[in-house]
Formats: C-alpha cells, structure tokens, sequence
C-alpha cells in the first residue's frame, strides 16, 4: 500500500460510488439490476435475431451484430461491480483489478467509438454508391474493418493502461465514482501526472475528432443525395435508414462531449457520475431498443419468434 514499486503491498482503491445516499441503495440496486438485465437481454436477443434469420446477414446487420457484443461486454465489465458495491460494505478493489477493469472498458469504449464511425460508412456507401454496395462492402472488407476497430480499440486501450502502470498510488486512495475511469484513477496518483494527461489530451482527441469527421462527412453527403432524390417515398425510405444510427450517434457522442466539457474538479464529480452511469449502463440498454423500434425487419423478425407467424430460416 506504498507507491515504491520495490514494496510488495499493493495499492488499495475504495469506489466511493453511490454511498453517500445510503437510504437509495436498495432502489438504485434495483433500478441498475433491471438496466442491466434489460440490457443483458436486449444486446444478445439482437445477436440471436440477426444470427437466426438469413434475411439479415447484410453488412448493415453485421456491423449492428458486433455493436450489440461490445455494448453486451461494455456494460458486464461495469454494471456488475456497480450492483456489488450498492449492497457491499466492502468496497475495496486492488489496483490491479482497477486496472484490469480501466482496461476492458476503454478497449469496449474506443471499438464502440469506431464502430459507430464504421456504421455511418456504411450507410455513405448504401445510398451514395448503391450500384457498388455489394462490392465495396463485401463479406471480406466488412471483416477486415471490423478487424480495425477491433484492433485500434484494444491498441488504444493498451496505450492508455500503459501509462497508468508508470504512475505511483500513496496507500489506501478512494475513487469517487462507482468505476475505475482514467481520471479517477489518475486523480488518486502522488507522482507526476503530466504524461499520462498529454497521452489521454492526444488519444481522447484523436478518436472523436477522427470518427466525428467520418460520421458527419458520411452524413453530408448522405443529405446531398437524399435531396438530389425525386421521389418523396425514396427520401424518407433513405432518410429512415440512417435515423437508428442517428439516434445512437447523437446519444452516445452527446454524452461523450458533455463529460468531456467538465471540468475534472472534486464539486463536479457527482455531475460525472451521473453522465457515466448513462454512457456506461443506459446506453447499452438503449441500443438494441433504438434499433429494434425503427426497424421494421427486426421487428417482423421479433413477431415471428413471438409466436404470431411460422418462422423459418431461410
């Protein structure tokens, strides 16, 4: 519990978490179990949908596919130690399993990053260059940027944990959110921080402004298209194509920048908390919701497993 690398009692974090309002443990627990739980059900039934009909294995739905794991894996890595720490007095965790779990979640959080940025290609490519579609978005390119986010996500990932393992942690510290952020865990450090700041200003920024110029890029010429269209049925066909990817884009970057505007002062962390129960545990759950709603095949897809029509795999 010393911050000498040459002593062998490790550091010691306390995830403050929630625990200032111990008389709402019990209803938080319950409202982040159902999250999760809707969450849980959520991500993997869309993982099930698309697998089970072959009338959904297009790129578009490839990509919805691995969006529907890393959101499944994104929240597993949090909510459960969220839901522990809620009925726990013990809410200890070692640095290395802080890390560990910084680790996971930042790779789920760069792959959604780039997945989304992947997304909105895809949508350029359907309705700008449908003559070319099946070409540019072939099984195999598909695989090969999914390979990419996946790679840079984790490469990203690794960088960031990296740093963290030069820093030094004087004794017992207490964390102040419910999981191991980067700043809260560079917050707790008595070494120099500098590096580990420059090295998440230079990532933090690379990854948003890169995809967000994907994102609207993909989506300023989508609008240049759609409006160069004749037909009102063809716009709003285009047009609600693209409103799931949207919505999502528009909730998860939304909150991404409204924590990233906050200062990282003691006065605004309950502020950061509450953003980071919606990025790291709502979102997950929203996604499979938002794209299930606004898509008429998943929704037929859904009917017939209910039971209201024969389902058969093609």
């Amino acid at each position: 519990m010393v911050p000498d690398r040459n002593h062998t009692s490790p550091a010691i974090f306390i995830l403050f978490g929630f625990s200032e309002y111990p008389e709402f443990q019990t209803l938080l627990f319950l409202l982040f179990l159902a999250i999760y739980m809707t969450s849980v059900m959520g991500n993997l039934g869309m993982i099930t949908i698309i697998a089970m009909n072959s009338k959904l294995h297009t790129p578009m739905y490839f990509f919805l596919k691995h969006l529907s794991f890393v959101d499944f894996c994104y929240s597993t890595i949090v909510t459960p130690k969220l839901l522990e720490n809620l009925v726990a007095e013990d809410r200890t965790m070692y640095i290395s399993t802080c890390i560990t779990q910084f680790f996971f979640f930042a790779a789920c959080a760069f792959i959604d990053t780039f997945m989304l940025a992947v997304m909105a290609y895809d949508r350029f490519v359907a309705i700008c260059k449908p003559l070319l579609y099946m070409v540019i978005m072939s099984q195999k390119n598909c695989v090969l940027l999914m390979a990419a986010a996946y790679s840079w996500g984790i490469l990203f990932s690794l960088l960031l944990t990296n740093s963290l393992l030069t820093l030094s942690f004087c004794g017992t510290s207490i964390i102040d959110n419910f999981m191991c952020d980067y700043s809260s865990i560079l917050y707790t450090a008595c070494s120099d921080k500098h590096f580990c700041e420059l090295i998440l200003l230079i990532f933090a920024n690379f990854t948003m402004l890169s995809t967000l110029i994907v994102i609207i890029s993909s989506y300023i010429f989508i609008f240049v298209t759609v409006m160069k269209m004749h037909s009102v049925r063809a716009r709003h066909k285009a047009f609600s194509t693209c409103a799931s990817h949207l919505t999502a884009v528009g909730i998860f970057y939304g909150t991404v920048l409204f924590l990233y505007c906050i200062p990282n002062t003691q006065s605004s962390w309950f502020t950061i908390k509450v953003g980071s129960v919606f990025y790291t545990v709502i979102i997950p759950m929203l996604n499979p919701l938002i794209y299930s709603l606004r898509n008429n095949e998943v929704k037929d897809t859904i009917r017939k497993l209910m039971g209201k029509n024969d389902f058969s795999v093609n």
